[in-house]
């Protein structure tokens, strides 16, 4: 079930939300939901990334260049 969430802005990015909303004929709350959503993918990915480091620095795979050689 949807909750209300009530957030406070600083007036400059209130003024950049109401401009992205009245541009893109949106909601203000579709564009918070797909602003946290993106923002909790990235902690996750950031997350993964951490617990995967120590095997992947165990098979020489020590940058993101390394990892596209070794899927290319």
């Amino acid at each position: 079930m949807p909750e209300t969430i009530t957030i406070r802005l600083p007036e400059k990015l209130q003024q950049e939300l109401e401009t992205v909303v009245k541009k893109e004929k949106t909601s203000k709350s579709e564009v918070i939901r797909a602003a946290v959503s993106r923002y909790l993918a990235a902690k996750r990915f950031k997350q993964l990334r951490r617990q995967a480091l120590p095997f992947a620095e165990a098979e020489g795979l020590l940058t993101d260049e390394d990892v596209f050689k070794a899927i290319s």
